[in-house]
């Protein structure tokens, strides 16, 4: 029987009911046939694994290595994935270094195919990969009742990572528009039209510190490390996210309207000739 997560209400009042659930919850997931077969399969074969071919020429292997990046997508995309794990992270130019999407980076820095012996050697590898592979899944669940929820659990996950990090507060911010899931809550928070992201970099970079200067008091990134701050985001998040789905569902009844009033009115007119 497949997981299924149960978030009975939704925007603020559903996360609260889910970072109340949460623990119980992620327990009949990670308990769940699939997943125990997947970990299991992992953790017994992982050590096995040499180079990036052999990786992703084991289906399983693969979906579990993946998941535990927020990769999944990308199982079809053998070649792609081979590529950016064979060239690793040790050179400037290397493929992982060159794509917006961080994930790839910190997928093949934990792999390590471009040191001397990979890291899937490693007695704790298939530990630590299978236990970020089953928070992920369970988000992905979360996601498939209510996608903001997921995105919710991503800040919690990434966000303090990163506000912690050993960077520079542009580095920070840099790091969080690398982030799709990530930056997909703070376009969302900030009202920023899907365009923004075409802008320069570097004046994407203002827009978010000004904003977070408008609105949580700082346009440092590190402030999201206090546990109340990166609350006060998610409330953010989830109550703009409901507003922009009430203002949608609003726009699509008026231009169900018009067109209903237009077609009455075409049809009026047509009796005339008649």
């Amino acid at each position: 029987m497949t997981f299924q997560a149960l978030i009975p209400l939704s925007g603020y009042a559903g996360w609260t009911f889910l970072t109340r659930t949460r623990e119980s919850q992620q327990e009949v997931h990670d308990n769940s046939p699939l997943i125990s077969r997947e970990v299991e399969y992992f953790k017994e074969n992982i050590s096995k694994i040499s180079t990036a071919k052999e990786l992703v020429n084991d289906r399983t292997l693969l979906k579990v290595a993946l998941g535990a990046f927020g990769l999944d997508a990308d199982l079809p995309n053998k070649a792609f994935v081979e590529k950016v794990l064979v060239e690793g992270s040790l050179l400037e130019d290397a493929f992982a270094h060159r794509l917006s999407d961080k994930r790839y980076l910190e997928m093949t820095v934990a792999f390590g195919f471009d040191l001397g012996t990979p890291r899937s050697k490693l007695s704790d590898f298939g530990d630590k990969i299978v236990k970020a592979y089953k928070g992920r899944q369970f988000e992905v669940a979360v996601g498939q009742a209510n996608e903001g929820m997921r995105l919710a659990l991503t800040v919690q996950r990434d966000l303090t990572d990163i506000a912690n990090g050993d960077m520079t507060s542009n580095s920070k911010w840099f790091t969080v528009m690398g982030n799709p899931p990530l930056r997909s809550v703070f376009d969302t928070v900030f009202n920023l039209p899907s365009s923004f992201g075409a802008l320069d970099l570097d004046r994407q970079l203002e827009v978010f510190q000004d904003r977070a200067e408008r609105l949580f008091g700082s346009s440092d990134l590190t402030q999201f490390s206090d546990p109340e701050k990166q609350e006060e985001l998610i409330q953010q998040f989830l109550v703009r996210s409901q507003l922009n789905s009430i203002n949608i569902g609003v726009q699509s009844g008026r231009a169900a309207l018009s067109l209903l009033q237009n077609s009455r009115s075409y049809f009026s007119n047509s009796q005339q000739f008649f």
